[in-house]
Order: structure tokens, then sequence, then C-alpha cells
């Protein structure tokens, strides 16, 4: 991976391999509304080894043919669809997105235990009829970052705090068995407590210092979120909306890579 401009000097294989793996715990969200724009954009990251989050608005446009696509130019996937339903459906679901051959997919943990293991069991279950595929990182959402606590409270109907429900939600998914949760970062270093550092979270609300909060409330920027503890940093518009994508998203590793 080419380096950024601020950049001097030789580095160690130990520095090269440190930026390499923050590259891979970059998450690009590629909120775009069809393949054309998503293209353009790919095209622009082109050889930075970042895992590509494809939401809602894009797969439902693009479908799976683009999932494909991805994964042939060497990309890990980020199928963000948020499946909630009954355990059967979830079941179902998973086993389509396994053969897919998504790197990580998520579910609701409002859900329930049921439905979340019903996920891990849908996977399982395409695995063992393709054993070429592996079981995707299955992640439970939380809370999302848009949430605000008084919205929890009183819109949702959930008391207490927002980080109470999310180690509880976090809790309910590593008993599920998935492998980790969609959280805010500013809840990481709880849910580690919790649940063990090896339980994966996957943080949206990355802001580099400096950027439009949009419609985010709970937010860190990129060498914040890394020093919680977050294993995946979902970031979109700064780097998608960014005049020079490219760069914007090499700054960012380079701020995870010294954290």
């Amino acid at each position: 991976m080419e380096q950024t401009a601020t950049q001097h000097g030789h580095e160690t294989v130990a520095q090269v391999e440190k930026r390499e793996e923050m590259a891979g715990r970059l998450m690009v969200a590629l909120d775009v509304p069809d393949v054309e724009q998503a293209s353009l954009l790919i095209d622009k990251l082109e050889g930075i080894p970042c895992y590509m989050k494809v939401g809602m608005q894009l797969f439902y446009a693009a479908g799976p043919g683009f999932i494909r696509e991805l994964k042939a130019r060497g990309y890990s996937v980020f199928l963000d669809v948020k499946m909630h339903d009954i355990p059967n459906t979830v079941r179902g679901g998973a086993e389509s997105l396994t053969l897919l051959g998504v790197d990580m997919f998520n579910v609701h943990a409002a859900g329930g235990t049921a439905m979340m293991a019903a996920a891990l069991e849908g996977a399982a279950k395409a695995v063992s009829l393709h054993p070429s595929l592996h079981i995707p990182l299955i992640i439970a959402v939380t809370q999302l970052t848009s949430t605000s606590q008084e919205m929890m409270n009183r819109e949702i109907g959930i008391s207490g705090t927002v980080t109470d429900t999310v180690v509880r939600y976090a809790r309910l998914a590593a008993e599920a068995g998935l492998h980790g949760v969609v959280a805010s970062p500013q809840e990481a270093a709880v849910i580690a407590a919790a649940c063990g550092p090896d339980f994966r979270t996957v943080t949206p609300g990355i802001r580099p210092a400096g950027a439009s909060l949009d419609d985010q409330s709970r937010v860190m920027t990129p060498g914040q979120a890394i020093r919680q503890g977050s294993h995946f940093l979902v970031v979109g518009r700064p780097i998608t909306a960014a005049a020079d994508p490219r760069q914007a998203a090499l700054t960012i590793i380079e701020e995870m890579t010294q954290a």
C-alpha cells in the first residue's frame, strides 16, 4: 500500500505490516445509490486493502452480482443489511448471504438470542453444503450511532443509559454465539470488559477532527476509536464525500496506525 505524503524515511517491516493491518480494519461505507457511483469510488481507492461496506441502498440497487464483483477484485465485504425478523427467516437469509461469499453481515440484537443463533445456524448450513466457503463474521446491531439517550428513552421506550443497553445487547449476542456487535466507539471499551477482548466491535460514527458530524450523535476520531479498542472502523462521508477520497482514506489509515 502506498504511503501518505506525510511519511518520510525508511520504515521497518513491522511498521509496514501495522499499516496494512489498519487498512484492513478500515471499512469504507459505499453509501451511494448505484453501481456506477460505487465503481468510480472503488477505482479511486484501488490498491488500498480496506473492507468495503455495502448497505441497503446500494445492495437493493446493485444486487448480488455487485458483491461477487467486489470479491473478485479481492476485497473483504461487510454486507450491512441489519436483518431483524423471525428466526426462520433470518436463518434463511444468513444462508443466502454466506453462499454469496460475504465476509461479514449483521442482524439486530433486538431480535433476541433465538434469532441471532438462527443466523449462525444458517451460515453453518451454507458452509456444510459448500465446504469451500467460510462462516462470515456475524455481528449484532446494538443501538444505532444516530440514537441519542433522549431518543432511546422517549421514542424507542428503553429506559436507562445507551451504554447500559449496548452492553446488555452485546452480552446477548455473545450468548447467542455471534462474533461481535456494531456499536459506537464510545462503547468499545465497556463491551470488551463485558464480553472479552476477542469479541469484535464494529464502530460507525468515525469522524476525523474538524469533520461534520452529519446525522451521527456518538462519534470519535479514528485514533480515539483505535485507542478505545474498536476492531473495525466504518467511515462513510469523510471519505466518500471528500474532494480526494483516496487521500482521505490514507490519512485515516495513518492516524489509525499512529494511535
